[in-house]
């Protein structure tokens, strides 16, 4: 469904203090299988469970597989598909741009240059495909996960850097509001299938290379792209269309 300002609004005071259960229902049951789960390999498992109890396996999953995903999350994915018995649509980018970057700049170029053109190439070009023909999207984002850019998240917004055929994207974020102790607790409760990588001290997960466990009292973001300043630690799947997840 197409929404406008007016609706986003209306729709972020109903929901203003819901649970993510509720979120994600008004979602369905406004955008209905044309709404885009994303599913990164970590804590979104619980965006599946969300909709697979409201609508059954008539849900739309997608992810991102970079090329450069551990192997513990390649294995999560298919859990996941196995629990749920659902397609889960794998999006990769695309090889030409990947091998140009790969002969003129080595395998590890956002080590010395910023990780925004890698991850604009493996990561933002195909979510942007993805979305090309979507009017709306459900992501796991939380406002814990970092103060420099997601505090203010609303649970449902229009989204300021994607766009389908009718215009900006509907953004839904059922799990702004907790915390990341929140979405374990439910995980664990609910006996849901998880990266293995989380038994090992890592938090927060992407690529392998950019990923690392944090220590007890670290911020789980300082598990990502750690060699730069906290403030650039999007990757370009969150943030406006000028920035660098």
């Amino acid at each position: 469904m197409k929404a406008t300002q007016g609706d986003i609004e209306r729709w972020q005071a109903e929901l203003a203090g819901k649970q993510p259960y509720h979120i994600m229902a008004h979602a369905l049951a406004h955008q209905g299988s044309e709404l885009l789960l994303s599913f990164s390999g970590a804590e979104d498992v619980l965006l599946i469970d969300l909709a697979w109890q409201i609508a059954g396996s008539d849900i739309s999953v997608f992810t991102l597989d970079t090329g450069r995903l551990h192997k513990e999350t390649y294995a999560f994915i298919e859990r996941v598909r196995d629990k749920y018995g659902i397609q889960i649509d794998v999006r990769s980018p695309d090889a030409d741009a990947v091998g140009a970057l790969v002969r003129q700049k080595g395998l590890f170029s956002f080590r010395t240059d910023g990780h925004k053109e890698c991850c604009g190439i493996r990561k933002v070009a195909p979510l942007r495909k993805a979305l090309a023909s979507a009017n709306a999207w459900a992501t796991g984002q939380r406002r814990d996960q970092s103060l420099d850019t997601r505090a203010d998240l609303p649970v449902v917004q229009l989204d300021p850097t994607f766009e389908g055929p009718n215009g900006p994207l509907v953004k839904y974020n059922p799990l702004a509001n907790w915390t990341s102790a929140e979405v374990w607790r439910y995980i664990r409760g609910a006996e849901l299938p998880y990266n293995a990588l989380h038994e090992h001290g890592y938090v927060s997960i992407g690529c392998e290379p950019c990923t690392r466990a944090v220590l007890p009292g670290q911020h789980e973001r300082e598990g990502r792209w750690w060699w730069e300043a906290s403030g650039s630690k999007e990757c370009g799947l969150h943030t406006s269309a000028n920035d660098g997840d």
